[in-house]
């Protein structure tokens, strides 16, 4: 099953420096928060928390983090809300940007900022989301005793699209609907994913050359430095060449 590799493997690299930093750490942070408000603190019942709290592991957050991290939003008073961006970078590549904010203006404005200074425009919600289409992703760590094949044959049977096999990790995708039965199923196959989320997969992707592609990562880059930004999302097309810059970068 053939999918979109480089992809992962960019935005893959990118959460390791992140983690560097520990942004992806306050990231994950606001999604237990989120979690805990929606539907409280126990993630037996709850499986958007379960889902934080899984992705917490498979960054390496301590566990002392992720409970401190519930009991605050158990009994802080404060509201995340999630916001959503689209517009246009280098070339007219697509972007959309996924936010948690408590101070929706200062999101806006920062947002705008980026896009301007990065020579982009900021446009209308729905003025590009038909672009994408929003499926599951989940990242496996591949291991040496996986029966791959096997494992193939049982997520398409739970509803998976697309298994990627890389070196050291698996990208499994699937419909937004079949997102919980692809959970599950890895559950009862006792696999622990590093990552699970619904993300905004490209219908299409756009080709530039290499100097306006780079234009377009370093606006990426610039949105997944700022607080409010959980993800961005572009059709850019990922050239092999594009890959090489990035990680002499």
């Amino acid at each position: 099953m053939a999918g979109h590799s480089k992809w992962a493997n960019i935005k893959r690299r990118k959460e390791a420096q992140d983690a560097k930093k520990s942004k992806i750490f306050s990231r994950i942070i606001k999604e237990i928060s989120v979690a805990v408000k929606e539907g409280g603190n126990d993630p037996e019942s709850n499986s958007r928390l379960r889902m934080a709290i899984q992705n917490a592991k498979g960054v390496n957050m301590p566990k002392d983090n992720i409970e401190r991290a519930i009991k605050k939003a158990s009994s802080d008073g404060s509201q995340l809300e999630k916001v959503y961006f689209e517009g246009y970078a280098q070339g007219g590549v697509a972007i959309f940007v996924e936010c948690l904010t408590d101070n929706r203006n200062r999101t806006v404005s920062s947002v705008r900022s980026i896009f301007t200074k990065n020579g982009g425009s900021l446009g209308k919600n729905g003025s590009i989301s038909y672009l994408f289409d929003q499926k599951g992703i989940f990242t496996i760590p591949r291991k040496e005793d996986m029966d791959l094949e096997e494992m193939e044959l049982e997520l398409i049977d739970a509803g998976a699209e697309d298994l990627e096999v890389e070196d050291d990790f698996l990208t499994v995708t699937t419909a937004k609907e079949d997102f919980g039965a692809i959970q599950k199923k890895l559950e009862e196959m006792n696999i622990q994913p590093e990552n699970a989320s619904l993300q905004q997969v490209p219908k299409a992707r756009k080709a530039l050359d290499l100097e306006s592609s780079l234009k377009v990562m370093k606006m990426v880059d610039a949105f997944e430095e700022d607080d409010d930004v959980q993800n961005v999302y572009h059709n850019l097309e990922l050239t092999d060449e594009l890959q090489e810059a990035l990680n002499k970068q």
